[in-house]
């Protein structure tokens, strides 16, 4: 199979979708999406908690840094779960795959919600914990790649980065609603009941869309594209993982810098700023919460809106300025809320990096998806993706945690940021992927034969 680049048309031979069926299409890819953001964030937000409860020993950097580790297995397994997910999704279908990978994370969740602490079954509890984000780790390892090809297999041509979007939005109701629970609970519970049993209830809510998740994902029509794929063929697509890089590597590495810098923006702004509110400016954690939930408010528009000025002007002539103004502004942005600390600055500096964010990432499941054939498209976006979010976005928490800890400077997620961003950019500007759809951005890859 070699790469053919061609404009985007709309798929012939097969029937375009009706309006119904593209939004069932739409809300079964979203649902995974927001239950993973859901508990990752629950979990960020009540990693202190978590420490007390499953990681009780005599420091509390070690106790913090052993359930930031924990978060960070569950990204470690990503890779994995998406070539074996990918794969499966490129061979059997995107709806099979989805269906199954929402009851996978449902119960991850439901393990952190109900597994009793180190002061009851001792080192049992933490064990558990960390095989449910093991668990974890390997089913969202393949939800983003299948929910993003659903999405922009089923959207008309011309609207794929906005249909795509949505995939993004659905983290942003996500923050909301984990941002929200999360301040009710922290402001209404004293911290006896907070560490008792508070904490879990966010889990077990989130646990609970997983039946209503498989249900609509049961319900919902194949992708189309991949319908007339296998039509074409006459059999499953099939291709080997050795193949696949050797074809596709250029792709790969593309889209894995159209990763890096939001996925180190995102889960710095949104999971790990309220511990670095609580620990290094030493505010109370509600302030970091209340502008989370703001956050996802404005990502809620933002996404789709960015979207939208992709298909219109051309995703990766939108991502290069971006991203070059938010490597200049994270420097400054940082030391401006470290010069004095409040809970007004905080909130305005939460509100900058979420428009960012926004422009940044809400065309990143299009702009992954236009990368790759729909033969491999599954596999070649979780690879990519978890890669650069496991390195750059799932490690971030426990690497600038630890920094700081060794340079004592409260500076280091502006430089982690900066760094993100210059790799994102070379990757991108330096592969022939990437120079190309900056060039033509209706450009879209196509299955050769």
């Amino acid at each position: 199979m070699q790469t053919v680049l061609q404009a985007v048309t709309p798929t012939v031979g097969a029937p375009a979708p009706s309006r119904s069926q593209m939004r069932r299409a739409v809300l079964a890819s979203v649902i995974g999406n927001g239950l993973e953001w859901f508990d990752f964030l629950i979990y960020g937000y009540f990693a202190k908690v978590i420490a007390q409860v499953f990681f009780p020993v005599g420091n509390s950097f070690v106790s913090m840094t052993l359930t930031l580790a924990t978060f960070a297995i569950g990204f470690l397994v990503r890779p994995l779960g998406g070539v074996v997910i990918g794969a499966c999704a490129d061979r059997y279908g995107r709806r099979k795959t989805l269906s199954l990978l929402i009851l996978l994370m449902a119960l991850s969740t439901l393990m952190m919600g109900l597994t009793p602490g180190y002061a009851t079954i001792g080192v049992a509890a933490p064990l558990i914990v960390i095989v449910a984000r093991i668990l974890q780790g390997l089913s969202v390892g393949g939800e983003f790649a299948t929910a993003a090809a659903m999405l922009t297999e089923y959207a008309p041509p011309r609207r794929k980065m906005f249909f795509g979007s949505f995939q993004m939005t659905s983290q942003a109701v996500a923050l909301l609603l984990s941002s929200f629970c999360s301040f009710v609970l922290t402001t209404r519970l004293t911290h006896e009941s907070l560490v008792s049993w508070g904490w879990r209830v966010p889990f077990l809510l989130g646990a609970l869309v997983g039946p209503v998740g498989f249900y609509i994902r049961h319900k919902v029509g194949e992708s189309p594209e991949f319908l007339q794929l296998r039509e074409r063929l006459g059999h499953a697509p099939r291709q080997s993982l050795r193949t696949f890089v050797r074809e596709r590597g250029d792709a790969a590495l593309c889209a894995m810098g159209v990763i890096i810098v939001g996925a180190a923006t995102n889960y710095l702004w949104h999971s790990y700023m309220p511990l670095y509110v609580e620990h290094q400016l030493h505010l109370p954690l509600k302030n970091a919460l209340f502008g989370t939930a703001i956050s996802g408010l404005i990502g809620i528009a933002g996404y789709p809106l960015a979207g939208r000025l992709a298909d219109r002007f051309g995703a990766y002539r939108l991502f290069f300025p971006v991203t070059i103004g938010w490597i200049g502004a994270a420097y400054p942005l940082f030391a401006w809320v470290l010069a004095a600390p409040s809970a007004e600055r905080v909130f305005a500096a939460q509100m900058v990096a979420t428009v960012v964010l926004s422009l940044m990432s809400g065309a990143h499941p299009g702009m992954l998806t236009q990368l790759f054939p729909t033969a491999t498209r599954s596999t070649g976006v979780a690879l990519s993706y978890n890669v650069a979010v496991t390195l750059f976005g799932g490690l971030a928490p426990l690497t600038v945690s630890t920094l700081i800890d060794v340079t004592g400077s409260r500076l280091v997620p502006a430089w982690y940021l900066i760094c993100a961003g210059v790799v994102s950019l070379l990757l991108v500007g330096l592969t022939a992927s990437g120079r190309r759809l900056y060039r033509k951005p209706d450009l879209w890859l196509a299955d050769g034969q």
